[in-house]
């Protein structure tokens, strides 16, 4: 990636996009988060990505690679959420024709957003069960027309646009950060920063566990696609880094890469959601995240971590509450085997504590004679109650199993 070689070109170029974007929308405000600061020891401060015209910072990329482009009549997209939407508000803006291509199962509230944010302007295409799917028929439409196919992240100027984040950052704090924690999905936003910032400050790049392509790339040595993707944190699950930007991010080290658990990321957007107020998607709540195993090591430095997107669909929050109550503990499922004889149910009841109470209860087989398999969900406010309920079942010789981890089974049960 030549371009990106040139660090005094790049500066100049990405501070010259930061410039020019002043007219079509603000800077993200870069804010002390006292909270966050007092929890670990830092001087925390988030960059608010989320609160963009689009609510992530995806319309950068795609307001630089236009800007680049003043003869190209039609742009080209393929995405299932804050590309497409930025890609349709930057179409609006620059009065240029827009088709952007989604996957059919995207979520209705992406789908109405894009219209909204691309007018006339935009035409939404849907095929495709996959993504892969999606994005092979829009490379296929863009050669047949003759448009401008505009990368999520693999693309110079994209990646020269998302640099205008740490532009921002650089002028708002007044100098550089000792730390920044920056979410990965293709690499677009990293591979810009890192490329503004060099070797000045250093850096954690934050994966989900379920879409780590720049681990695996980073230990295979070469961009490889992952067998599966877990796609909770849709904007930055990403199956295969981008060839550009891994060209970018080869050097950064494993030590300087984290992935964190999709659960343990919804305790982190419940948090910031109750105490902040900050509403925060998946991939928007990483970095913060991450804090949580940097420990140490951050402690008296100033540290900014992006918060990279908000678009969250709030009928989404009860599964984050789900998911975040099983990863804390509080919250389990288990098949029982209960008698089927007049007092059992009475006699189970009586084996919760004052703290437990019952979020689900199904039978599951209901013609045995002598016993049926119930489906139970407990929560309580300690997980050490379960050591104590699961105790008394012992005790008394139920039998029973838990499967609040068994990705197969609750897949189907709960």
């Amino acid at each position: 990636m030549a371009q990106l070689s040139d660090m005094d070109s790049f500066h100049d170029r990405a501070r010259a996009a930061a410039v020019a974007m002043r007219d079509v929308f603000p800077e993200t405000p870069l804010l002390r988060n006292a909270h966050l600061s007092e929890r670990f020891g830092a001087d925390i401060w988030l960059k608010r990505e989320d609160l963009s015209p689009v609510r992530s910072y995806k319309l950068r990329g795609a307001f630089n690679a236009m800007r680049k482009r003043p003869d190209a009549d039609l742009f080209v997209a393929a995405s299932a959420g804050n590309h497409a939407q930025g890609v349709a508000f930057m179409c609006r803006q620059f009065g240029k024709k827009g088709v952007i291509f989604m996957p059919v199962t995207t979520p209705d509230q992406k789908i109405q957003k894009t219209r909204m944010f691309g007018g006339d302007a935009v035409e939404v295409v849907m095929t495709g069960d996959y993504f892969d799917d999606t994005l092979a028929a829009a490379q296929a439409f863009c050669a047949e027309k003759g448009g401008h196919f505009l990368s999520p992240f693999d693309d110079p100027d994209v990646i020269e646009g998302q640099a205008s984040v740490a532009v921002e950052i650089e002028t708002q704090l007044g100098r550089l950060p000792d730390q920044v924690v920056i979410p990965v999905g293709g690499g677009g936003l990293g591979s810009g920063m890192l490329s503004y910032f060099g070797n000045d400050t250093q850096y954690t790049f934050v994966e989900p566990t379920g879409g780590a392509c720049l681990r695996a790339a980073l230990q295979a040595g070469k961009p490889v696609t992952l067998p599966s993707v877990n796609t909770f944190a849709d904007g930055a699950a990403v199956a295969r880094i981008g060839a550009q930007t891994f060209e970018c991010l080869k050097g950064v080290g494993l030590a300087n890469t984290l992935t964190v658990d999709e659960d343990r990321v919804c305790t982190t957007m419940l948090e910031m959601l109750n105490v902040e107020g900050i509403v925060l998607e998946p991939a928007g709540a990483l970095s913060v995240d991450a804090l949580r195993d940097m420990g140490q090591a951050i402690r008296g430095r100033t540290v900014v971590c992006v918060t990279s997107g908000g678009n969250f669909d709030f009928e989404r929050l009860p599964e984050v509450k789900e998911r975040a109550q099983r990863y804390s503990g509080v919250k389990k499922y288990f098949i029982l085997r209960l008698p089927q004889r007049p007092g059992a149910l009475k006699d189970f009841l009586d084996l919760l504590g004052p703290e437990d109470d019952i979020a689900r209860f199904e039978y599951l087989k209901k013609s045995a004679r002598n016993f049926g398999s119930v489906l139970i969900g407990i929560e309580t406010s300690d997980h050490a109650n379960f050591d104590v309920f699961f105790g008394k079942l012992d005790e008394r010789g139920y039998t029973y199993r838990d499967i609040t981890d068994d990705e197969i089974l609750a897949q189907f049960l709960i």
